[in-house]
């Protein structure tokens, strides 16, 4: 017996195969009837028509307001802070509310008050310590001066007894032969004080600035930090000067004159009017004086002693006048002996000795004023740090009491509250009591509801078509009965980056327009359908973009005839959602086929056209749906055509979307 769970598949395999070619055979038959140009159903054609076609976009899109205040948290740091208490969306801010200053939002500040009081401990710190610096440069800069004025007195002084002892002309001459007449010119006590008041400090302004300061530094803001009068540069530039001068020194060394040869200057005649000129003319005259003296003594004993031979006086007489005579003598040795060892020695000593001391008041002028820069560079290095360590902690200390100022939001205009929803979509916590929020992140929006607009998102192949100005219907969809006017009012110059990050190969530009009328009932979120009026044609030929196929790079249609479908050549112009323009090809009253016979390849053009102008998700209901989706100017009537296989091709002059 055999078995029934075989006879029963059996059964169920030759019942498969049976419908199987009822299928095949049915396929045959109608691709048979397309082949010979008949349509599988009626109402496949449609009947070219002239008239009037009005281009415009439909879109879909949410009502917002034009323009809106964004609230977002401006405490500082990657960890973000709570929200202490917050009003509840949809609140209308009223305009008492703004004058009472309505608190919106407030966060949580009390580790920003820990951070503030920390802050304020060390701002007091820099504060004593540029205080000090300042004070500091204060008393180096007088003593710099002090010293500075000593040496130059020291240096002037040194002058002074060098021409008191060699007179004027010949110390000139003498510091002229040594080449000290430059040193000279900086002893000038005018060009010391100009030369340090470069790096003088505004004993006006920082000292009482940073006294007050350090006064009221708990309750007031931190003002500019003290500053200095001192040039840009100056310090460095005055720096290179005195090392360039301390080299050219240490090398001119090598290179100085002989030593002066004072006993050349040993003469009355040669000195000027000074003290050596008054010595030399002294020990000359004591010279003349013993030696007239010497003289006399001379004739004197020359006559006692022809008086002694003819026994006129005495020999006691007789030696006293050559007592007399021996000792004269002595004396005009001895002051011709002073005479040359004044020439010799103690001249060109005491010349030496003069001029030494105002060489070295000429270098201890120079090593003050080099002292001078390098303890005022030190002083002022000092002071410039301490001035950069109170400018951060001041500017650290403003910030932080910033941020507590803006941890309370009050209102500021008139408007709805609206939760911001950054942080929710992309992962964070829905703004709400409790929430924490990062830095930069929108807490509140409030839309100005006076002036309202809708925002969609226009497809690149009609963007060229919308432009600031053009006028505009919309009609939101709770109330669908009332429409609105409006115009465009923004069109963004780049693609949505939304858009373009959630599907990349569809590129959107957002656009605003405005509504022109006031509603109460209008509120920011509710969805809207906007259509753009872009151009009016009038009297031309027109039939539905599904009609209108490319075949290798050619616009074409099917028109009816009494046999197959005709494939006809066309120049297309303008066209809308719907409805695409004929400028030659096609006659007013020709039965064109909605869709290419099964017979005609689908061309690889076609196929990126059906690609590139898929339809957008904003579709608008049936009852906003007329024949050419324009009220104001309907189109002729005709029946829907059926949904095409094959997509309309893209106008070579304007880029279009299709609809279905």
């Amino acid at each position: 017996m055999p078995n029934p769970i075989n006879i029963k598949s059996l059964l169920k395999s030759k019942i498969l195969w049976l419908l199987l070619a009822a299928a095949l055979v049915a396929a045959l038959l109608i691709n048979s009837a397309f082949r010979n140009g008949q349509p599988a159903n009626g109402g496949s054609y449609f009947k070219a028509r002239r008239g009037n076609l009005t281009l415009k976009i439909l879109e879909g899109g949410s009502v917002e307001a034009l323009e809106s205040q964004e609230i977002r948290s401006q405490f500082k740091g990657y960890q973000g802070t709570k929200i202490l208490r917050i009003v509840e969306e949809g609140y209308l801010v009223t305009e008492e509310d703004v004058q009472n200053g309505k608190v919106l939002v407030e966060l949580d500040s009390a580790d920003l008050r820990q951070k503030i009081i920390n802050q304020d401990i060390q701002y007091q710190s820099t504060l004593a310590s540029l205080i000090d610096a300042q004070q500091a440069f204060d008393i180096i800069y007088n003593q710099n001066l002090t010293d500075l004025k000593a040496a130059q007195q020291k240096a002037k002084f040194a002058r002074l007894d060098l021409e008191k002892f060699l007179g004027a002309r010949v110390a000139a001459e003498v510091i002229e032969f040594q080449r000290l007449y430059e040193d000279t010119n900086d002893i000038v006590l005018p060009d010391m004080e100009s030369y340090l008041a470069e790096f003088a400090p505004d004993t006006n302004g920082p000292m009482e600035e940073a006294t007050n300061e350090l006064a009221s530094a708990a309750t007031e803001w931190p003002g500019d930090s003290p500053k200095t009068n001192v040039a840009p540069g100056s310090l460095s530039a005055s720096l290179d000067t005195s090392l360039e001068s301390t080299v050219k020194a240490l090398l001119s060394t090598t290179n100085r004159p002989p030593p002066v040869d004072f006993s050349r200057y040993a003469d009355a005649e040669l000195l000027g009017d000074g003290a050596a000129k008054q010595q030399l003319r002294k020990l000359t005259d004591d010279l003349q004086i013993t030696k007239a003296q010497l003289s006399l003594a001379r004739t004197k004993l020359e006559g006692t002693r022809r008086l002694f031979e003819k026994k006129f006086v005495t020999r006691t007489e007789l030696d006293t006048e050559e007592l007399a005579f021996e000792s004269d003598t002595l004396k005009a040795q001895t002051a011709q002996t002073a005479l040359d060892l004044y020439k010799k020695y103690e001249f060109p000593k005491q010349g030496e000795e003069y001029l030494s001391k105002y060489e070295d008041a000429l270098r201890g002028l120079t090593q003050a004023r080099r002292a001078a820069v390098a303890k005022l560079a030190q002083a002022r290095a000092r002071l410039k740090a301490a001035e950069g360590r109170f400018k951060i902690e001041s500017e650290q200390r403003r910030d932080l009491y910033d941020q507590l100022a803006k941890c309370v939001i009050k209102a500021e205009r008139t408007g709805l509250v609206v939760y911001g929803t950054d942080g929710h979509m992309f992962g964070g916590e829905q703004i709400r009591e409790g929430a924490t929020v990062r830095e930069r992140q929108k807490i509140l929006t409030i839309p100005d509801m006076k002036q309202m607009s809708v925002k969609v998102k226009i497809h690149e192949s009609f963007i060229k078509q919308v432009q600031r100005g053009q006028r505009a219907l919309i009609r939101v969809d709770a109330y669908p009965d009332e429409p609105l006017s409006g115009e465009v009012y923004r069109v963004a110059m780049l693609p949505d980056y939304q858009n373009r990050w959630m599907n990349p190969d569809v590129k959107v530009y957002v656009t605003t327009i405005s509504i022109a009328q006031q509603r109460d009932w209008l509120k920011p979120g509710m969805s809207a359908k906007v259509e753009i009026l872009v151009k009016q044609l009038t009297n031309v030929v027109y039939i539905p973009l599904q009609a209108v196929s490319v075949v290798r790079g050619q616009y074409v249609c099917y028109v009816k005839t009494a046999g197959a479908p005709e494939q006809r050549p066309l120049t297309v112009g303008d066209y809308n959602d719907e409805f695409i323009e004929i400028k030659e090809g096609l006659a007013d009253g020709e039965m064109v086929l909605l869709n290419a016979p099964q017979g005609e390849p689908l061309t690889e053009e076609t196929r990126n056209l059906a690609q590139d102008l898929e339809p957008t998700n904003h579709e608008p209901p049936a009852e906003m749906q007329p024949t050419n989706r324009f009220p104001e100017n309907k189109a002729p009537s005709a029946a829907k055509p059926a949904p095409r296989r094959n997509p309309a091709p893209r106008p070579p002059s304007r880029p279009r979307k299709t609809v279905e």
